[in-house]
């Protein structure tokens, strides 16, 4: 469970979307609060999501080939496999766009920054809530739910759970604790490496999602398919 828990908090750790979105958020006016109402709505997400599996199995996992413990694991091939296929779909589609004749790339290229340019001047006006928000609505749901499915194993009567439960959600949203904590030390330094970082992810996006998705999609696979007929 611990080592499946680190590999889940990671990729959601470096999901770039997130990212993307909470780089507007510190940006913006107040961004510092912002980000606050931003990380702690992420973080409740985590909590909440964690609470309610250890609320169902009571802390204590269930018995081996038990009906509760293979739902769990069919769960994570489910999860996994969905990964994969979602990788293999957003690979498809950037490979699709690499193609394109070089206006429709330049046109492309145009209207994502048009995007960016909207999207910052609506969080210009946005409020902490409006943060909270966002961070619900762009928290990688399938790798929570691998992260839950995984949860079900956690035996609460032991103090290694609640570290590497605590350690999941520390890791999980470390990224943007950093990005805050940069904000709130180094407002200017901070504000134009946040802005850059967000221009690289903006061109390699869909590598990262593929690659992050794809890993940890043959991961959940194949754990789950190891447990499941050995």
């Amino acid at each position: 469970m611990v080592l499946d828990l680190l590999l889940i908090g990671l990729a959601v750790t470096l999901f770039p979307l997130p990212i993307m979105a909470f780089v507007l958020v510190v940006s913006a006016p107040r961004g510092v609060r912002k980000g606050l109402a931003f990380i702690l709505a992420w973080l409740a997400c985590l909590v909440a999501v964690m609470a309610m599996v250890l609320l169902f199995t009571g802390g204590q996992p269930p018995p081996p080939r038990s009906p509760p413990s293979i739902a769990a694991l069919v769960a994570t091939l489910v999860i996994g496999v969905g990964l994969v296929v979602y990788s293999e779909h957003r690979r498809r589609r950037s490979r699709r766009g690499a193609t394109a004749a070089d206006p429709s790339v330049q046109e492309e290229t145009e209207g994502a920054e048009d995007s960016g340019s909207s999207m910052s001047s609506r969080m210009d006006e946005a409020t902490g809530w409006s943060a909270a928000a966002l961070a619900v609505l762009l928290q990688p749901w399938g790798m929570v739910a691998a992260a839950a499915a995984t949860v079900v194993q956690a035996d609460l009567s032991h103090a290694q759970s609640f570290l590497a439960l605590m350690g999941f959600c520390l890791l999980a949203t470390s990224t943007l604790l950093a990005m805050e904590l940069y904000m709130v030390f180094s407002p200017e330094k901070a504000h134009r490496a946040l802005l850059g970082l967000r221009a690289w992810l903006e061109r390699h996006k869909e590598q990262a999602i593929v690659v992050v998705c794809l890993l940890l999609g043959l991961w959940l696979v194949g754990r789950s398919l190891y447990q499941l007929t050995g």
